[in-house]
């Protein structure tokens, strides 16, 4: 099976993966695809500096991902060109990671599970690639809060970023398997063992 995990900016995702991986999950984020494209020497970093030039990169070769964002944040026709360099080899990257689990055939219950952490799946379009797409969700105060406490962003800062990307009510309608998060750690780890009983049971039907 090929899954996706998808939802909002602050919504969990990441603390979710971790529970995630201690269940067994083999999980790959397209946030951390991005890191690897724009870190020093990565794939990525030519095509940014041609497009947004030198003044975005950092002392040590890398892309500065807060300098690049204030430009692409305040920019859509900057956000699309950004958009158009990374998404190409994000999906690359991600699809080998799939297919590696195809290569495995569909796993029995009891086979690790591979998940691909795509926040912007459907913005990007991507959703066909995945056999299974799960959404994490919380409600919208919950995330600006989150955003202003964890990343220092403002109100307005927090309020740009959530309306450049889907609302997280659209992206769980189109979703096969909702978690929210909407409580303490305790419920999403709970939350994570649920998804993972629902998958297991999925693949076995899969077979």
């Amino acid at each position: 099976m090929r899954i996706a995990l998808t939802g909002g900016i602050a919504c969990g995702k990441s603390t979710l993966a971790k529970f995630l991986r201690e269940l067994g999950i083999r999980l790959l984020d397209a946030d951390d695809v991005v890191h690897e494209l724009e870190a020093p020497g990565g794939a990525a970093v030519p095509a940014i500096v041609a497009r947004f030039g030198a003044g975005v990169l950092a002392a040590d070769g890398s892309v500065d991902r807060p300098k690049l964002a204030g430009i692409v944040f305040a920019d859509a026709a900057a956000r699309r060109d950004l958009e158009a360099i990374l998404f190409p080899l994000v999906r690359s990257r991600l699809r080998a990671f799939t297919s590696e689990a195809a290569r495995r055939g569909r796993p029995p219950s009891t086979a690790p599970l591979y998940i691909a952490i795509i926040p912007l799946l459907f913005e990007s379009h991507w959703e066909g690639d995945y056999d299974i797409i799960l959404a994490i969700t919380s409600p919208l105060e919950c995330q600006i809060h989150r955003m202003m406490r964890t990343r220092g962003y403002s109100r307005v800062q927090a309020e740009a970023r959530l309306a450049a990307q889907m609302p997280v009510a659209e992206k769980a309608a189109r979703a096969d398997f909702v978690v929210v998060n909407d409580s303490t750690h305790e419920h999403l780890k709970d939350e994570a063992r649920r998804l993972v009983a629902w998958l297991k049971e999925r693949a076995k039907y899969e077979q």
